[in-house]
């Protein structure tokens, strides 16, 4: 089976699948029998072409290091903004890795509706979107036969997601909690060695783990986010950002951690989901955890979950929940695990 792919976006994390589809050409097709062409690639800032017969990946990606956008790129046809693209081309797959926006879930809600309403599969990592329409998205793609996929909004490549519908299928999950944003928890292990907050944030900064302005991450709405999709995919929850009462770190001090260290603890970033006199709740707060709970040995950028169930009692999945690659992969294996699931 011959999928044609359209990037509705093209930074880091839609060139992270650009160069695995390159290098996993052969291995996808001879293991899987999954076959692509990129068709198109539409970006605000790196342009815009699309080319029916599929473009040379190869020569786009080398383009876009060279100059930052696709405008060198000698064939097909330029200038198509995202909308246009999506309804207007042969692409049977919408890969949407524009920016998030938590606020409104734009440019992302538009562009997952517009491709859905055409009957395109959409596989995104764009948290705005699903964090605040699952329900009504998914509802859209049921009805159009096709399929939405979104395993990179929660730890990137670490397969939370699938594993909570997949390998966990059957079991009652009736708590997750975890660590859900890397550069928090850089941020936090550099504190618990004694740099100030100032001091760890300018680290993540020149590191790129956080952004020049990192309000997403150190006010808690990346996990935000996160949990809301959980809550609502795995455990049937009806939660928006709205529902979820959210602290970041900005208010940790050396002080506190200092003090929790003597107490045998260490703060972590925690996102937490449970069910309550028979509803959903959630929460993402700044909490002390000690020894004898396997978060506390989380450090650095690494993200992990724990998913408390009926049937196996506590599964817990760690991994990178951040990266070029990483990220990208989440993308390979949605794109993977909807052509396997068409028995193709």
């Amino acid at each position: 089976m011959s999928y044609k792919l359209a990037f509705i976006g093209f930074g880091v994390v839609g060139q992270g699948l650009a160069k695995l589809l390159v290098e996993k050409r052969g291995y996808l097709k001879n293991n899987f029998g999954l076959e692509y062409a990129v068709t198109a690639v539409s970006d605000p800032v790196k342009g815009s072409v699309y080319q029916e017969e599929g473009l040379d990946l190869i020569k786009i990606l080398e383009q876009v290091e060279k100059d930052g956008d696709v405008g060198g790129y000698d064939k097909g046809i330029k200038g198509w903004d995202s909308l246009k693209t999506i309804n207007d081309t042969n692409a049977d797959v919408i890969i949407e890795v524009s920016p998030t926006n938590i606020e409104t879930g734009e440019p992302g809600v538009s562009h997952i509706r517009a491709a859905l309403g055409k009957k395109k599969n959409v596989i995104t990592t764009n948290k705005g979107p699903v964090a605040l329409l699952h329900k009504e998205l998914s509802e859209l793609a049921k009805k159009n036969g096709v399929v939405l996929k979104f395993e990179g909004t929660v730890l990137s490549g670490t397969p939370a997601i699938n594993l909570s519908l997949d390998a966990l299928a059957g079991a009652d999950v009736r708590e997750i909690k975890g660590i859900m944003n890397g550069t928090t928890n850089y941020m936090l292990t550099k504190m618990a060695e004694g740099q100030s907050y100032d001091e760890v944030l300018k680290d993540a900064q020149r590191l790129g783990y956080a952004e020049t302005k990192p309000d997403a991450d150190v006010k808690g709405w990346d996990a935000q986010a996160k949990i809301v999709i959980l809550a609502n995919v795995v455990m049937g929850g009806v939660l928006t950002p709205k529902d979820v009462h959210t602290e970041g770190i900005t208010q940790i001090t050396l002080d506190d951690i200092e003090k929790a260290r003597k107490d045998g603890k260490r703060y972590k970033l925690i996102g937490h989901a449970w069910k309550e006199s028979g509803k959903v709740m959630a929460k993402v707060s700044p909490q002390l955890v000690s020894a004898d709970d396997f978060l506390y040995h989380v450090d650095g950028v690494i993200n992990a979950l724990t998913f408390d169930t009926d049937v196996l009692g506590k599964v817990t999945i760690v991994g990178p929940g951040a990266g070029k690659k990483e990220t990208g992969f989440s993308l390979l294996v949605d794109l993977l695990n909807m052509h396997c699931a068409r028995g193709e």
